[in-house]
């Protein structure tokens, strides 16, 4: 193989490759030879058929077949002699007009990893702002618990039921006066307000009473899930057996037994143990944004283009579809997109961050173990359905970059406890107020974005809000645009930053795209079909 360089500026690198004709004859021949004894062709004894009726026979996919393994072969080739560690996948690409019996003129196109010296991890100095939870805490949890369970009571026959009062009634569906299958039911709860039905339902049992009897005229939405029933009008024939309203939640111990627990003590001791366990998430936040941010002020090195434009891009959507679902969709997208310069330098940072902490875990020796790697891609296959699970694990076992994205954030949490062990950390004790304050305020520091502490919620997006885990700055992963791991559940979009994408120690040229899994869908909702 002849190796032609055309490109290196900065981190962008591009070669010809010239496979000779005569090394992919040679490959092909050593196929034939060993495929032939199992071939079977009339008038020759299994085993015994010529090797050119083999090559006649199958020689259109054989020469496929060796001419993709052995561009693969010389891609890997290339990144081993040149000593190069590709950000994303490389750009492979077959010359115009090669045919059988020809050279092979391939052009690989890709953009490298910077060198970066990994820095020394002696001498940081962190601070840890812890929290104590307080018995009124505990007290507030239990009672935002009894708010959840909701009770309701008979009220007197003649009560009108109105916003929150629970109604329990028997209902039939009809289509053009012809009852449907499943819009009957008897004994149906359905608290008014609570959005339960479909839009209308609710509205026009406003006011009845216990025993009344009423019909009402709805329409069911242009998605219903049932096909029979999109966008078609239907009467409800409904019989209120009774009109109930809420009543007061005891905290006592036989409100602890009813949630199945011994005492309300024992639900006490619970519920502080989430409430400390929170806080120790808020901590965590907090000391790793600090870390960030020192390493952030630290460096300042060029990042591949490619790899902070596809975490801008990653940052982008989510943003979008966030604003999506804003009062003013409209107002929201100007907002996000007066500020865009301001997330493309989130994506930069993120990348180098990345980049950083991937660095300093190599040269510390951190490491992800074979079992660890094991129990990822197990817990990311249980997203799918059955029926999909060894799709997806073989995706995976022949996908390194999708192997590089499952690992990426538990290796991320390791570099970052490795370098909490190594540093010099103080305590000091603060209210929750005072903790997540501190965190408001690291959110908006120079070294991340120029905008204003306060957002619209439209910019509730990863790049910029604490998450309900670890809010820090995510760096960003290393990603190969072609080969797309399979969509997974909603929780794709995330604004943890314990979700660090290192990149990959090495990126496998381009093969062949595999058959993924399907996006697991969201089953539909099973209630009644007047629901």
């Amino acid at each position: 193989m002849q190796i032609v360089e055309n490109t290196n500026e900065g981190l962008k690198r591009a070669y010809t490759l010239t496979i000779a004709a005569g090394e992919i004859a040679a490959r092909i021949d050593s196929e034939v030879k060993k495929i032939a004894p199992q071939v079977r062709m009339p008038g020759f004894r299994p085993g015994k058929v010529p090797a050119n009726l083999v090559k006649k026979m199958h020689g259109e996919a054989l020469h496929a077949d060796v001419l993709n393994n052995t561009v693969r072969e010389s891609v890997d080739e290339l990144m081993k002699e040149k000593k190069l560690r590709p950000a994303l996948q490389p750009r492979v690409e077959l010359g115009e007009g090669y045919e059988e019996g020809k050279d092979a003129e391939v052009s690989v196109e890709l953009e490298v990893l910077p060198e970066i010296v990994a820095p020394s991890v002696e001498g940081l100095k962190l601070e840890r702002l812890t929290v104590a939870v307080s018995e009124a805490q505990v007290d507030e949890a239990v009672q935002n618990i009894a708010s959840q369970q909701k009770s309701y009571k008979d009220a007197a026959k003649t009560k009108k039921a109105g916003e929150g009062d629970q109604l329990i009634i028997d209902f039939v569906g009809k289509l053009d006066g012809v009852e449907f299958e499943g819009g009957k039911a008897e004994g149906a709860p359905l608290v008014i307000g609570s959005g339960q039905f479909i839009p209308g339902f609710e509205d026009q049992l406003t006011g009845v009473k216990t025993g009344e009897e009423k019909t009402i005229t709805v329409t069911f939405p242009e998605d219903y899930p049932a096909e029979n029933l999109k966008g078609k009008e239907a009467t409800f024939d409904i019989t209120v057996q009774a009109v109930k309203v809420e009543a007061e939640t005891k905290v006592d111990e036989d409100f602890a037994k009813q949630l199945g627990l011994e005492s309300l003590d024992k639900l006490k001791e619970l519920l502080r143990g989430q409430l400390e366990q929170e806080t120790i998430g808020l901590t965590r936040t907090q000391m790793k944004r600090q870390l960030l941010d020192i390493l952030a002020a630290g460096h300042d090195f060029a990042v591949p283009p490619s790899m902070v434009e596809a975490e801008f891009q990653q940052i982008w959507a989510q943003l979008q579809q966030e604003a999506a679902r804003e009062e003013d969709p409209e107002a929201a997208l100007k907002e996000i997109e007066d500020e865009k310069d301001d997330y493309k330098a989130i994506a930069e940072r993120r990348v180098r961050l990345g980049l950083l902490l991937s660095e300093i875990g190599q040269a510390n020796g951190v490491e992800v173990s074979q079992q660890e790697m094991r129990m990822l891609i197990q817990q990311a296959a249980q997203q799918y359905p059955a029926e999909q699970r060894e799709r997806f694990l073989e995706y995976v076992q022949n996908e390194p970059m999708a192997q590089a994205q499952l690992r990426a954030p538990l290796y991320e949490d390791k570099v970052v406890d490795f370098l909490f062990d190594k540093a010099e950390v103080s305590e000091r004790e603060v209210t929750r107020e005072e903790l997540e304050a501190a965190i408001e305020a690291e959110e908006t520091t120079p070294a991340e974005t120029k905008a204003p502490a306060k957002k619209a919620p439209a910019k509730k997006a990863p790049a910029k809000k604490a998450a309900a885990k670890d809010g820090e700055d995510k760096p960003a992963a290393k990603k190969a645009p072609a080969k797309k791991a399979p969509a997974k559940k909603p929780a794709a979009a995330k604004a943890e930053a314990g979700e660090a994408k290192a990149p990959a120690k090495k990126a496998p040229a381009k093969k062949p795209a595999a058959k993924k899994p399907a996006a697991k869908k969201a089953p539909a909702k099973k209630t009644a079909d007047a629901e």
